[in-house]
């Protein structure tokens, strides 16, 4: 039995391929693109006969149906009330799967349909599948649905970790779903999978064995902003995604009178080239997202779900990656790209804007943006910086200064998506940052 992590570092979640030993194999929380777990399917000679999901994910919309599509059996909470075809598992359940069997663990907490998952083979406990429930460092968060919800559902998840995981056996392997990088984890640590053992030693909200009022305080305390589309997805793996199949359809390249209409009709102009690409010349209004692990985050977290995209790209970004990025985190109106890029905009006769950047401290009397998230801001930042999170700058661009502002981050790609929504909202004299911050003088702060 061979359990293999596929993990995405860009929304911080890991699935999993288990290997059943009869030629069979179970996928646990796929994400929407298939071809991670096809092409490791293909390469070990498995056909995928399971489906497994610890519950209805708001980060990422799911690839049970993609899965499904090719032959295998999806097996889901009875809670989540799936309306498209499944088989419901509920507490104390064991399913046969090859040689192998599932013991179903009610864990409510981070969702209220919330189930683990015990990996049995004959007598001998092999490894949990522990969803949001329990992490490397941490837990998933229970703010997700609703205020009213959220401390009941962080009771439940103290009593779910406390008496139904936590007295498993030490030395049990864990393979969480979410961990370090998901905007759905508390404190998670950097590694991907843990044990019952480590969580109860090393676990900073279980560590010393904490009441049920102390676990509550330190959850909460390490609750930060979360991007709103994480309240929409719920729905739509409830209601099942529409399988797509692979290869998608080539990108339509649209022409620049093509793309006139397409904005005119309510479409983004999202530009995935690099920083010092777009700083060197970008179609006016287009939004800078750096294409990069963490963009399927930053183009939900910023464009609304429902509004049809085009793309700005070039050689280096793969467009199959490219549309599944954008697939996965909700995006069904996916028009095309802008054919030629800003070449052809620019040999159209179009203006094409420019943004500076700089790589090492220039201040001149330059106010400071810093619009990385709260947490980041509290370890240290330049005294006197303005702090806006980049989520929420959109919103409250008029509280920047009008005058000359130098906008950072920690690398410079949040940074020019910020300067992008500033010039879309009237301020030009904006200025990147993309050097090291320590760069920008000593560094304050926060407990």
């Amino acid at each position: 039995m061979v359990v293999t992590a596929i993990v995405d570092e860009g929304l911080g979640n890991s699935s999993y391929l288990v290997d059943l030993g009869d030629g069979g194999a179970l996928v646990v929380d796929p994400e929407r693109d298939p071809r991670p777990y096809l092409g490791e399917l293909e390469r070990r000679r498995l056909r995928a006969c399971f489906v497994v999901e610890t519950h209805l994910h708001a980060d990422f919309v799911s690839g049970a149906r993609e899965l499904v599509a090719s032959g295998a059996e999806l097996l889901a909470p009875s809670g989540s009330a799936l309306t498209h075809p499944h088989r419901p598992l509920n507490d104390g359940d064991e399913i046969a799967i090859g040689g192998l069997s599932l013991q179903v663990i009610a864990t409510p907490g981070h969702t209220p349909e919330h189930l683990s998952y015990l990996l049995v083979d004959g007598r001998e406990q092999i490894g949990l599948f522990s969803g949001g429930t329990l992490m490397s460092g941490g837990v998933a968060r229970t703010d997700l649905l609703s205020s009213e919800q959220t401390e009941p559902l962080a009771r439940a998840a103290y009593r779910s970790i406390r008496e139904r995981l936590l007295t498993l056996p030490d030395d049990l392997v864990v393979y969480p779903t979410h961990g370090a990088g998901s905007f759905c984890s508390v404190g998670a640590g950097s590694e991907r999978t843990t044990t019952i053992g480590m969580e109860k030693r090393n676990n900073p909200l279980l560590v010393g064995d904490p009441d049920e009022e102390t676990f509550l305080d330190r959850l909460f305390a390490g609750y930060g902003s979360f991007p709103p589309y994480f309240l929409e997805l719920r729905e739509v793996n409830q209601q099942g995604p529409t399988v797509k199949g692979t290869p998608l359809p080539t990108l339509p390249q649209l022409s620049v009178a093509q793309l006139d209409t397409a904005i005119t009709n309510g479409a983004e102009l999202v530009d995935v080239r690099d920083v010092r690409s777009f700083a060197q010349g970008h179609v006016p209004g287009s939004l800078s997202n750096p294409w990069r692990d963490q963009f399927a985050t930053w183009l939900a977290w910023l464009v609304a779900r429902e509004t049809p995209i085009v793309f700005v790209a070039d050689r280096s970004v793969d467009r199959q990656d490219l549309a599944w990025a954008a697939l996965t985190v909700g995006f069904e109106h996916i028009v095309g790209e802008l054919g030629g890029g800003v070449g052809a905009w620019a040999a159209a006769g179009r203006q094409v804007s420019t943004i500076p950047v700089v790589d090492s401290q220039d201040r001149n009397d330059r106010a400071i943006l810093d619009i990385r998230q709260e947490s980041e801001y509290k370890a240290g930042h330049v005294p006197g910086a303005i702090h806006i999170e980049l989520g929420h700058l959109a919103e409250v661009a008029d509280q920047v200064p009008l005058g000359d502002v130098l906008v950072h981050c920690g690398h410079g790609e949040r940074a020019m998506t910020a300067a992008s929504i500033l010039a879309r909202a009237g301020q030009h004299n904006v200025t990147v940052f993309a050097g090291a911050l320590q760069e920008l003088g000593s560094l304050t702060a926060e407990p």
